[in-house]
């Protein structure tokens, strides 16, 4: 088996690989990277050497490297393909929005249109089945292309799409561009939408790790408005294994929600954090609030659960206790991968100036 991750050097990519690696040993990994801020080899230093991992940097949208790769020119015959590389964070989509549309639309439908061309068996002739392809496709998407919830009620996979920011927009997007080309082409195409991710290798803009991180530099903790917004948070590891479960055994042209089962609010995570690093209440800053803040998400994961029989292993007291440890425990891996952000961030200040 041969596997093609996009953005297998950011946070959940890298996590994903190394799952897999050591779930799957037999199989082949072709990591496509950009190595953008949120992309580091620092992630995956202890798989580099692995003679089954394979680091090809360059971006989802350029279409010749895609289907040199997919195509099987490359490295060979590709089995499948599991599409995480994405411009992920709110505040930056609210900045630029323009840079979330050519990478997570543009870039979706690049890798879909790749997969179509180079994944049917020869001799295939239209109305196309699903048996006339030799790759399956996972599109790794979000909770937030539903949009926010009130006080009560989970989001399930038949929940309308109702994106509140530009990210969750262009995420909406391509989860769209997936299902034409199941509808249409009867591509073997599945979606999968998590809840929040938290645990090692995330980048410290986050929630989890800024606030860990900014504790133990002594500096205080940005929190938006009244904290009281509320996000289910999926420890990665389960997140990875349920990702393997959705494109070993899903079902093509079906969506599967992943959550945590554990719902807080940011002010809880904030105090537990803060309390668990020794700090005091003075160590809690205020801010304005986002534009557009979701007020609540929760997941609803009986469908994944029932139909492919996964289970999230990490209760949140033991995942938090654990990822806090591991960002006490990397002084190192934290100032390599945040070494550029001032830079990257006058960049994109520069450029939304600039109206690019």
């Amino acid at each position: 088996m041969r596997l093609l991750i996009t953005g297998g050097l950011g946070f959940i990519g890298s996590n994903l690989v190394r799952h897999l690696l050591s779930t799957h040993p037999t199989y082949e990994i072709i990591n496509l990277d950009a190595e953008t801020y949120a992309g580091h080899r620092e992630n995956l230093t202890d798989v580099e050497k692995n003679p089954k991992y394979k680091l090809v940097v360059g971006r989802i949208e350029d279409s010749e490297l895609v289907n040199e790769i997919v195509s099987g020119k490359k490295f060979g015959p590709i089995d499948g393909i599991i599409h995480l590389a994405a411009e992920s964070h709110v505040d930056r989509s609210i900045n630029d929005p323009s840079i979330f549309v050519t990478t997570n639309v543009v870039g979706t439908q690049v890798l879909l249109q790749a997969a179509f061309q180079h994944g049917k068996k020869e001799g295939a002739k239209m109305p196309f089945k699903q048996e006339d392809y030799t790759i399956k496709f996972v599109q790794v998407s979000t909770d937030e292309v539903y949009g926010t919830l009130g006080p009560t009620g989970l989001f399930t996979e038949e929940t309308p799409l109702t994106p509140n920011s530009p990210y969750s927009a262009s995420k909406a997007s391509s989860d769209l561009l997936g299902r034409a080309y199941f509808e249409t082409f009867s591509m073997p195409v599945v979606i999968t939408r998590c809840s929040n991710n938290y645990g090692p290798y995330q980048h410290p803009e986050k929630l989890i790790p800024l606030f860990i991180t900014n504790l133990l530099k002594g500096e205080q903790v940005p929190v938006y408005g009244d904290g009281l917004n509320v996000r289910d948070w999926l420890h990665v590891t389960d997140h990875a294994s349920a990702i393997d479960l959705a494109f070993h055994k899903g079902v093509p042209g079906q969506v599967y929600n992943i959550g945590g089962n554990n719902e807080r609010t940011n002010m809880q995570i904030t105090k537990l954090i803060v309390k668990e690093l020794g700090k005091g209440e003075e160590s809690i800053k205020y801010v304005a609030d986002r534009l557009g803040h979701d007020k609540r998400y929760a997941i609803d994961a009986s469908k994944i659960e029932k139909e492919l029989g996964w289970k999230p292993k990490y209760t949140f007291e033991t995942g938090i206790h654990e990822t806090i440890d591991w960002y006490k425990s990397n002084p190192e891996w934290v100032k390599a991968v945040t070494a550029g952000d001032h830079a990257h961030s006058k960049e994109l200040v520069s450029a939304s100036k600039a109206g690019k």
